[in-house]
């Protein structure tokens, strides 16, 4: 098996197997997104404790790269600081757009094929722009907007 063949291994099992996909109650930051484009919409959940996210769950419905993008981003911020959790956000980004050489991403990696199919990109990266709208958002709970990446607070 190629790493190419793993890395679609990986987001089929993500994608049909949710990491984290729950409720989370006590919820301390939470933002929506959705992706009109290709129908997916996302509800991210995170529990922030000085300075920790704690937990990352989400919930909603999308096609299985939006799915497997969350589930494998919600277990790649828990137990990270805010601040390593944004880091990892920009990386992300960069690698997505990247043509070149970008930081190594671990399991993200399989991810960045989504590059060679713009359409896709904003499947891969809603749940990121969830993910900087939650923690961004001085009310804890907002929308962002995949046409204009715009973090809309709720009122």
């Amino acid at each position: 098996m190629n790493l190419n063949e793993l890395y679609q291994e990986v987001i089929l099992d993500h994608g049909r197997k949710p990491r984290n996909f729950r409720l989370l109650p006590m919820a301390t930051h939470t933002a929506e997104g959705h992706n009109p484009l290709c129908g997916d919409q996302i509800h991210l959940m995170l529990s922030v404790r000085n300075g920790t996210i704690e937990e990352a769950t989400f919930d909603g419905c999308g096609c299985a790269i939006s799915t497997a993008s969350a589930s494998l981003m919600t277990e790649a911020i828990k137990g990270q600081k805010v601040e390593d959790a944004e880091v990892l956000f920009r990386q992300f980004q960069e690698a997505i757009v990247a043509n070149g050489d970008t930081e190594p991403l671990g399991v993200l990696e399989c991810l960045i094929g989504v590059k060679e199919y713009p359409t896709r990109v904003k499947c891969a990266t809603l749940a990121w722009h969830a993910l900087r709208a939650a923690l961004e958002s001085e009310e804890k709970s907002a929308t962002i907007s995949t046409e204009t990446g715009e973090v809309i607070p709720h009122a």
